[in-house]
């Protein structure tokens, strides 16, 4: 590949790039724009119009102290720990899925076995189990991250399997005809093969986790992002109750893109994608 050739993709990939977000952020103004219009035109006090919900916001989150980077009580008190939360049950159900996920997929027979337990178990809202967690755990962080951990861990797990089921079976006989160690079999080959369907998992599994946080936060949390919620709509506080709606959505937003962003770099060696750029 000549230097301009590599110059001439890598300002294709830029500007494609900038006229997507260019794009995306135009189709955003005009649905705030819309939104605040509608909102006014209907003067309903349910539906307080954008100006509204972020003049609150900043009044609940950005005035804080300077020491604490204009934070407030509320960010730390209840943002913060719904994000450990969250993040914290999403790797530990994605550390389970994937380990669980490459066992299992590697055995021809074993998911004869558990298939139809992991079937019954994936079938039941894990909204429902919220009371086990509460008795397992107590009204602690311990029953948020176990919801979370339940919920999310069966799109990795079955997405692991699937990944690993699916290696190009010339590569498994060609490791088995050298005698490739089983460590380095799984670390170099399986693993890489099922990268594009794990990464499919984590990213479902990401967005669930976010969820179930908020559930979980409204049925059994002294703090949170969903106990705020609950507070805010039984106070009849509409606009900080969609100030803290209008925040859920910027963090699936956020963990969207940095997902993707991150998927698009360990995933850059595929042939099909770089056929993209």
């Amino acid at each position: 590949m000549t230097a301009a050739t590599l110059s001439g993709r890598v300002g294709r990939r830029a500007a494609r790039g900038a006229a997507t977000v260019l794009r995306n952020w135009l189709l955003f103004a005009i649905f705030v724009v819309g939104w605040e219009f509608a909102a006014r035109a209907g003067g309903s006090k349910f539906f307080p119009p954008p100006t509204e919900i972020a003049v609150t916001a900043a009044k609940l989150w950005f005035t804080g102290p300077a020491s604490h980077l204009f934070l407030t009580d509320a960010v730390f008190d209840n943002v913060f720990p719904s994000l450990a939360r969250t993040l914290g049950g999403w790797a530990l159900a994605a550390v389970v899925g994937i380990v669980l996920g490459v066992l299992l997929g590697r055995s021809a027979t074993a998911m004869d076995y558990v298939g139809p337990l992991f079937a019954f178990f994936r079938s039941i809202p894990p909204p429902t189990l919220i009371p086990v967690f509460a008795v397992l755990f107590g009204l602690s962080s311990g029953m948020q991250v176990g919801s979370i951990i339940f919920g999310v861990v069966w799109p990795v797990l079955l997405n692991a399997v699937d990944g690993v089921r699916s290696v190009d079976q010339v590569k498994v006989e060609t490791a088995r005809s050298f005698r490739t160690p089983k460590a380095y079999w799984i670390g170099m080959v399986v693993l890489p093969a099922a990268a594009p369907k794990i990464f499919a998992g984590l990213r479902v599994s990401l967005s669930i986790s976010l969820l179930l946080m908020v559930v979980s936060e409204l049925v059994g949390a002294y703090n949170g992002i969903g106990r705020s919620l609950l507070n805010a709509q039984q106070d009849f506080e509409f606009p900080t109750m969609w100030s803290w709606l209008v925040l859920l959505g910027i963090l699936g937003y956020v963990f969207n893109t940095i997902f993707l962003a991150a998927e698009r770099r360990v995933l850059a060696w595929q042939p099909t994608r770089l056929g993209r750029d």
